[in-house]
């Protein structure tokens, strides 16, 4: 009897087999906007994320085409002071937000 060869697995098929392979419709082509408008900060804040950073088309589930404006209008509108380049102090340490380490202490190991 001649030998089974397995196909290969692929990424995909091994995380998640539950889901659906249908990817997310874009926001701008479901509402048929042309260009996306750097001064509609509402609408721009959903593609950034809590600490100020552009959230990638996986995340978004926006187009090509449409995420390239996003991101052209987000500079755009961080330039004119619009959004804030990164997110506001959320009450950590003054030091940074890595746990409170210290650099000197871990030099010293």
């Amino acid at each position: 009897m001649a030998k089974q060869r397995r196909r290969p697995v692929r990424r995909r098929d091994r995380k998640g087999a539950a889901t659906s392979s249908r990817r997310k419709p874009c926001p701008y082509c479901r509402e048929k906007v042309e260009q996306v408008d750097y001064k509609d900060i509402s609408s721009l804040r959903r593609f950034i994320s809590d600490r100020g950073k552009i959230r990638s088309r996986r995340i978004t589930g926006a187009c090509r085409r449409h995420q390239s404006q996003i991101a052209r209008a987000v500079k755009r509108a961080r330039e004119l002071a619009l959004l804030p380049y990164v997110a506001e102090g959320s009450g950590g340490s003054e030091r940074g937000e890595r746990g409170g380490r210290d650099r000197d202490r871990d030099r010293d190991r």
